[in-house]
């Protein structure tokens, strides 16, 4: 299938290369708005949602939400993967916009949790496709070695929905209505207009071909796939309240693992019609870093969702306030792809770049694992730009590695393997790591008290019954003996510097633990990535030149 025009280096004077130069930004600009519009919903839902839960009193049930989600999205993106391969890139993508539109509609419609968390489910079905399809679309466009040069806006999206995010979300679950309507709405409504901007460019510009009769459709495998996900997903989420050694969450386990060798056994029967089709999985270099893109996503994910807390909780920042301390990050992510793009393009090497992508994650990581409540705003914030400098250049080339372990035939279910493999790590690692968090929080609260009973100043306001009768510093002496509130923070704004400070200290070296494992992660991951041998590419040609960029052999 051949969904569109792969140009190489253009050559001065050739006015369809300038043509095709042309159609490429368009296509780009259709493509990372779709992006934008996937990686926002999370950003800005997750500063809206108390406001949202309040509204529609489901306080209690806020999680499903983000649980729909998440279960929809991770299931479809092996699934957009496969139906591009047999549809083509255009209409499908076309389809997973239309989607995520219609779900961010009815979101914006909900009168109840539980209808916000089914329409949630909805816009993950159609947010599957649209990160492994961007990947896809931009693998038929352009040469291997110029590839990094473009995947470096796709880092830079995420970079900038994670600063506009919470900005977005405050602001529209402050408003009490707009236009007629109630604010928080708002945060579900601008999907409208950029999907329809996304997918009118992709309609007009990306050219498809598909040849269907070459391909079947693996149902056995897609409904295994959901038998095995779901409930580990919802083990994964639901594990912290139930306990992990609840007989409930142990049986979702078990019924995960069992889905998981009824996918295997359908991917092995179904051949090369399977969602992940099993002879990828022989390819070492593939199967590899995979394996370490499950952990990256796993590891950088569970830190980043942990670190805002830091910032909120422990720094006392306000949502909006710590979304504008990871702009170091953003800036990071963009230099290094401005960096790795045509670092990769030009010499045809990109282990180089991944390993000190991970190198620099790992740095960055272990730095946040020293944070503590009197660590200095600016220090935090290298880190994040160190860490932002690491996720560009690991993650501009990770999709290229692994696109070196792919035949050429399963190229669609190949990128739809790199989103799929991050977003199951990044969900897993989300939820591991808050319940690391929260397991260790009280114990570490309680052991600051005791350590803090030899300061003076702690001990001062100990004994002013002034300051302990305030409903905020009750909530702080409670803490003492473990009961660390979880559910509201906001007693902290009102309670006694002196009575609030040990709680603080036990709540940043309960984070320390989160950002330290995150680290080892990172390492394992690294070592992973050193093991396969570099599959070189010829660097793309300079204007004028007279090397072309080789194409992987029958790629069409």
């Amino acid at each position: 299938m051949t969904d569109t025009a792969k140009p190489g280096a253009p050559v001065p004077g050739a006015g369809a290369d300038a043509v095709d130069r042309r159609r490429i930004r368009l296509i780009m600009t259709g493509l990372l708005l779709g992006l934008f519009m996937s990686a926002l919903d999370q950003t800005i839902i997750s500063a809206a949602l108390r406001t949202i839960a309040d509204d529609l009193n489901g306080l209690s049930e806020q999680a499903w939400a983000n649980t729909a989600y998440m279960i929809t999205s991770v299931i479809t993106t092996a699934l957009y993967g496969k139906l591009s391969d047999i549809y083509g890139r255009r209409p499908v993508y076309c389809t997973a916009v239309a989607v995520f539109v219609l779900g961010s509609v009815l979101c914006g419609l909900a009168q109840s949790m539980i209808q916000l968390a089914a329409f949630r489910g909805i816009q993950g079905i159609g947010a599957g496709g649209l990160m492994s399809l961007a990947f896809a679309i931009l693998t038929d466009l352009v040469p291997l070695a110029e590839r990094s040069r473009y995947q470096a806006w796709f880092g830079a999206v995420f970079g900038v929905s994670a600063v506009v995010g919470p900005v977005a979300g405050g602001f529209f679950a402050g408003l009490d209505t707009f236009m007629g309507t109630s604010g928080w709405r708002w945060a579900f409504y601008i999907n409208v207009p950029i999907g329809v901007a996304a997918a009118v460019i992709i309609a007009a510009m990306v050219r498809t071909q598909p040849n269907r009769a070459q391909h079947k459709f693996d149902i056995a495998g897609l409904a295994a796939l959901v038998v095995c996900l779901v409930p580990l997903l919802f083990a994964v989420e639901q594990g912290p309240k139930w306990g992990w050694g609840a007989g409930g969450t142990l049986g979702l386990f078990a019924l995960g693992l069992v889905g998981l060798v009824l996918f295997l056994l359908a991917q092995k029967r179904a051949g090369a019609a399977a969602l992940l089709p099993t002879p990828m999985f022989r390819n070492p270099i593939f199967s590899l870093y995979n394996g370490v893109n499950t952990l990256v996503g796993a590891a950088v994910f569970g830190a980043l969702s942990v670190l805002p807390l830091y910032l909120q909780m422990v720094k006392g920042l306000s949502p909006t306030q710590a979304g504008l301390m990871m702009l170091p990050q953003t800036l990071g992510i963009v230099v290094a792809g401005r960096i790795a793009g045509p670092f990769v393009t030009k010499t045809g090497r990109y282990k180089v770049v991944l390993l000190t992508g991970l190198v620099l994650m790992v740095a960055a990581t272990f730095w946040f694992g020293t944070l503590a409540a009197e660590t200095a705003l600016w220090q935090t914030g290298i880190a994040a730009g160190l860490m932002g400098f690491g996720i560009g250049l690991c993650w501009q080339v990770m999709l290229i590695a692994i696109q070196t372990g792919v035949a050429p035939q399963y190229m669609g279910a190949g990128m739809g393997s790199f989103t799929f493999f991050r977003q199951i790590g990044g969900t897993a690692g989300i939820a591991v790591f808050l319940s690391m968090f929260f397991g260790a929080v009280s114990d570490k609260v309680a052991a600051s008290y005791r350590d803090a009973a030899s300061d003076p100043a702690y001990t001062a306001a100990l004994n002013d019954p002034s300051v302990t009768g305030q409903a905020a510093n009750k909530v702080l002496l409670d803490a003492r003996g473990g009961a660390v509130p979880m559910d509201n923070s906001s007693f902290l704004d009102q309670a006694d510097p002196r009575l609030a400070k040990p709680f603080l200290h036990g709540m940043a070296e309960a984070m320390q633990i989160v950002f330290v494992v995150s680290g080892v992660m990172l390492l394992i991951a690294l070592v992973l990535a050193a093991i396969p041998k570099e599959k070189r590419r010829e660097p793309a040609a300079a204007p004028g030149g007279a090397k072309e960029t080789k194409e992987p052999a029958g790629k069409k």
